[in-house]
């Protein structure tokens, strides 16, 4: 019981959806308007087939306007709509038989949509009076037939697998095309009267809908719709709700017609408009019936609002055993007051109207028909594809490069900004650098220099008589000397001195070179210190000082400036 009230719960979950889906999608007011002649009739429906207004003005067209011209036809509609204070927003138009190939297909069953167009258009394409890309298809499933194969068995042979040949069933396709300047002709029109065109149906189903709702014939029964128009007559042949048979005919040009500007003859039975209704009626029966079996036409419906209707139905009840009468909309119709005499011409208007107001929408819409499945070259989107992958990958390339750059410039800036500023301090840094070099290599000699200056001043001999212009350590952990001496004696007596004391003493290189101070020879003494050398201060003594030695007496020393 518990699964039960919960599958039903899910079935009306899913009715009420699609009720509400029904609802959103069925539009609350269509506007469908009709060029009848020079008649403009316009019909306003809602739901349910209601229809809320109905009427018809005179076109202000001048006698000498082309009609074939879309923008004066559209000028003249829209000064027909402001005299009837209308204002629409989006209108349905329809197109006559006459300007219609209709064509019937019997297809294999295929269920998307967009492959069937793409039958249809293959199968239309090749008998068509004019060229496909001047073609508009549109298209309508009719019914599901079953038709068996055909048998390969000479004629007057039993077949013995007769029984056993399955039955296929197939699709019976109405199509319907009109040319393009056609469709392209009500657009241009719809925008010279300031109207939105919202679909552009076929006449012929627009009858049919109309008298669908008139319930002129119910069952399987059929009977022929013959509509008088003050330029054409269309025979429509309508059984269940379906049209099977539509032919139409332009009788005349409508300036010449009763009903086309107003100054045609007045209908008599002998008119030959009415000869030639009759006739186009007789022979679209008799072509009908020529047809594969369909259902027999037990009933002839006339309507139209040329004036002339009785006439035809009087002249078809003579030539025809069928029973033939005129439509009454008035009485099948709930119709508003006082719009029962334009109802009868206006049955294309309110049965386009009635098809957008039904969920399904129009059977037939030029504006928007059913198209065939675009046909993809995987190849072409293979090539496509990669070269969109390789463009990114570039894209993304350049601009991964980009960024670097950016970065990078952004870091050469900041250098060349320090660099300048470096450059600005060069000698700076060169003097530092230098006294940074003489300091680290008395840390690298690890001796202390001034140790040997002192143990030097108090080994070498008095300073009368030899004195050091110079005093330098290499950085291999040698002293260069720079001495003055009075005699080449006392420079070899130096020598040896420094021998005994300890250090290692290149050959001395003697050269004259005589001071102001009376010093006749200059040499520049390299020592090398030994590691063995121990230097204790406290047993050696420094020469004693000349008596006139001044170098201690500050005051003297700069007086003397020297």
């Amino acid at each position: 019981m518990g699964n039960r009230l919960r599958h039903l719960s899910v079935w009306f979950g899913r009715f009420r959806r699609l009720r509400r889906d029904r609802k959103q999608r069925r539009p609350t007011l269509v506007t469908a308007i009709d060029l009848d002649g020079t008649t403009l009739r316009i019909v306003q429906a809602g739901p349910r087939a209601r229809v809320i207004r109905l009427t018809a003005v005179p076109l202000d067209l001048p006698a000498d306007a082309d009609r074939n011209d879309p923008l004066a036809v559209g000028m003249a509609v829209s000064r027909a709509l402001a005299k009837l204070d209308l204002k629409p927003g989006s209108v349905v138009m329809g197109i006559p038989r006459a300007k219609v190939v209709l064509r019937t297909l019997t297809l294999p069953v295929i269920e998307k949509l967009t492959e069937l167009a793409s039958l249809v258009h293959f199968q239309v394409g090749k008998d068509l009076p004019f060229r496909m890309d001047e073609a508009v298809i549109d298209f309508k499933v009719r019914r599901q037939v079953f038709a068996a194969p055909e048998r390969t068995v000479p004629a007057g042979q039993p077949d013995p697998t007769a029984d056993a040949i399955a039955v296929a069933p197939r699709l019976e396709v109405l199509v319907a095309t009109v040319k393009r300047d056609v469709v392209e002709f009500h657009q241009r029109m719809a925008e010279a009267a300031g109207l939105k065109l919202a679909a552009l149906g076929l006449l012929p189903y627009a009858n049919a809908r109309c008298v669908q709702a008139c319930r002129v014939a119910d069952g399987e029964a059929a009977f022929a719709l013959v509509s008088l128009r003050p330029d054409e007559v269309a025979i429509d042949i309508i059984a269940q709700q379906v049209l099977l048979f539509s032919r139409g005919t332009v009788l005349r040009p409508a300036a010449e017609l009763p009903g086309g500007n107003g100054t045609g003859p007045s209908p008599s039975p002998n008119d030959p408009l009415v000869r030639a209704a009759v006739i186009e009626v007789v022979r679209s029966l008799h072509g009908y019936g020529g047809m594969e079996p369909q259902p027999v036409v037990d009933k002839v419906v006339v309507t139209g609002a040329t004036g002339f209707e009785a006439e035809v139905v009087a002249m078809l009840s003579t030539r025809l055993e069928t029973p033939c009468t005129l439509l009454d909309l008035a009485g099948g119709l709930r119709l508003p007051t006082g719009s029962a005499e334009h109802a009868a011409g206006s049955i294309g208007a309110m049965g386009l109207a009635f098809g957008c107001c039904d969920p399904q929408g129009l059977p037939f819409d030029f504006l928007n028909p059913k198209r065939p499945a675009v046909q993809r070259d995987l190849r072409r989107i293979q090539l496509l594809s990669a070269a969109a992958a390789i463009a990114v990958v570039l894209m993304l390339v350049f601009a991964v490069r980009s960024f670097l750059i950016s970065r990078r410039e952004a870091v050469l800036a900041t250098v060349t900004t320090e660099l300048s500023d470096a450059e600005k301090k060069r000698p700076v840094y060169r003097r530092l650098i230098s006294q940074t070099g003489v300091v680290e290599d008395w840390i690298k000699g690890d001796r202390d220099w001034l140790e040997h200056y002192a143990y030097l001043t108090s080994i070498l001999p008095p300073s009368d008589e030899v004195y050091l212009s110079k005093l330098a350590v290499s950085g291999q952990g040698g002293i260069q000397l720079s001495v003055q001496a009075r005699s080449g004696e006392t420079l070899a007596r130096l020598e040896k001195q420094l021998r005994a004391a300890g250090y290692d003493v290149k050959p001395l290189a003697i050269t004259p070179g005589a001071d102001r101070f009376g010093y006749e020879f200059r040499s520049n003494v390299e020592l090398v210190v030994s590691p063995k050398l121990r230097i204790d201060l406290q047993k050696v003594k420094p020469p004693a000082r000349p008596l006139d030695d001044m170098s201690l007496d500050a005051t003297a020393y700069r007086r003397g400036g020297g």
